[in-house]
């Protein structure tokens, strides 16, 4: 039959479609496609409110955000990526392996604020929800889609990165995110490529790269065993990866040419607190309705999970801060696949549950909201910024732009967009222009006297107090 033209009929064409795929409408274009776009909107507005807003009430968390904006200074200045913060002279790339922020420079020097960075970030997590709603919409319809979105959207997970400052790991959610939406989706090639870049944005990735395409090899043996050997081979190049920036990598640009996180990665074993450990875990799984275990993609969390509940830092354990981040896309996606086979299930009840789980884990969402960070932009002091902030910006205003600074965390996000700063008690042999302190809490006492005892052969003055941050300069 060459040159024959074989045709669908066109009533098949308008109602007909792959099972377990949305349906196309009249236009031929999938129903709600805007949807991942406009949540991801919605969600990028929410999590840059949270965390400019804790920045503009002078509420950072920790000194993560001045380190991260040095080393983005650095590289938008085209300097190697100092972090004086981690000790005078410090390269970044010695403490942990993440090029991939020389990718907020362009940014930064337009905008050279640590604001730049927060806002970054929210949109590189609002962005991850675009392929888990989009992945979750093929297979589950979109209503069902648009639930799993929202759910992992509003997920503790994300919340908590979002509220903590700012770190690399948010170049990692939308990857794999990404990566395991093409895996759903029978795109072993685009799969790979989004995971590979893992490997530039933290030292251990290249472990979740490995258990990314050992997903793949399981998912293609069947039909494409040549695309299962190739993802085995991604998968060793992943561990590589890790092994040699581990080894080598990060000890040339250390100080001391070593990995210094050896000693929290390690040691403390799984049974190690392990009522912590497990109410991190049950945090993990019960949203999903423990449905996501059933799925290949949970394999992508092994690595994460397992360095940190192997680590003797206490803060890896625990449900606070960024860690849980790249983890959400992977529990979000692994719930879709769950619930898209569950629905098949020859038993009534696991169907009936399968149904059901989406709206359940989008109103469970929804509901922890309320203990969580995005519930502060329902109250009105979020958005005040307070007489005792104002008084304290006035005072470190005072310290002239590219001055050298001691601080804490209190002043250290103020500074670090035009003075040079290190962390307090860890100036080595520079001695600073100023010390900038938030001594709220009276935990440096006398500040002149703890300034002695810094900088035993050089005077201070004190130059300006605001509700517990006080401010000295270095006297000729």
């Amino acid at each position: 039959m060459h040159g024959a033209v074989l045709t669908l009929p066109e009533t098949r064409v308008q109602t007909g479609h792959i099972p377990g795929q949305t349906p196309l409408n009249r236009r031929g274009a999938l129903p709600g496609r805007r949807d991942p776009y406009l949540l991801a909107a919605a969600l990028f507005l929410a999590y840059a409110a949270v965390s400019v807003l804790r920045y503009r009430r002078m509420e950072t968390l920790s000194w993560d955000l001045g380190i991260f904006e040095q080393a983005v200074r650095a590289y938008a200045h085209l300097r190697a990526p100092v972090a004086d913060l981690k000790g005078p002279g410090a390269n970044i790339l010695g403490d942990h392996f993440s090029p991939v922020t020389a990718l907020l420079a362009p940014f930064y020097r337009l905008f050279p604020t640590p604001v730049t960075l927060l806002v970054a970030q929210s949109a590189l997590f609002a962005l991850s929800a675009v392929p888990v709603t989009r992945g979750a919409a093929r297979l589950l319809g979109r209503g069902a889609g648009l639930a799993l979105g929202v759910a992992y959207g509003l997920s503790w997970g994300l919340q908590r990165a979002a509220d903590f400052d700012f770190h690399e790991i948010c170049f990692a959610v939308p990857l794999i995110a990404y990566a395991l939406e093409a895996v759903l989706d029978r795109r072993w090639r685009a799969a790979l490529c989004w995971a590979l870049p893992l490997v530039v944005v933290k030292e251990d990735l290249g472990l979740t790269l490995a258990a990314v395409a050992v997903v793949v090899a399981l998912r293609a043996r069947r039909g494409s065993p040549r695309t299962a050997a190739y993802a085995l081979g991604v998968s060793a190049f992943g561990i590589a990866a890790v092994a040699v920036t581990l080894t080598l990598v990060i000890p040339a640009f250390n100080s001391a040419g070593a990995y210094d996180y050896w000693g929290k990665t390690t040691g403390a074993g799984p049974f190690t607190a392990s009522g912590t450990k497990l109410r991190t875990l049950l945090w993990l799984l019960l949203p999903t309705g423990l449905l996501a275990v059933r799925s290949p993609l949970f394999l992508a969390a092994v690595p994460t999970l397992g360095w940190r509940f192997l680590s003797s830092d206490d803060h890896y354990w625990s449900t606070d801060w960024h860690y849980s981040a790249v983890l959400m896309p992977v529990f979000a996606l692994a719930l879709a696949d769950a619930v898209d086979s569950g629905r098949r299930s020859t038993r009534p009840w696991m169907r009936s549950y399968a149904r059901q789980l989406p709206a359940a884990a989008a109103a469970a969402a929804l509901a922890l909201t309320t203990s969580l960070p995005l519930y502060a932009l329902t109250e009105s002091a979020t958005y005040r910024k307070s007489a005792e902030v104002g008084e304290r910006e006035r005072i470190l205003a005072r310290i002239p732009d590219g001055a050298t600074v001691e601080a804490n965390v209190g002043p250290v996000s103020r500074l670090t967009s035009r003075c040079r700063v290190f962390w307090v008690g860890d100036t080595r042999r520079v001695v600073p222009d100023f010390i900038a302190l938030d001594n709220v809490s009276g935990w440096a006492g006398d500040p002149l006297e703890y300034a002695r005892e810094l900088h035993p052969d050089t005077r201070y003055a004190r130059t300006g107090v605001a509700y517990g941050y006080v401010v000295l300069e270095r006297q000729p």
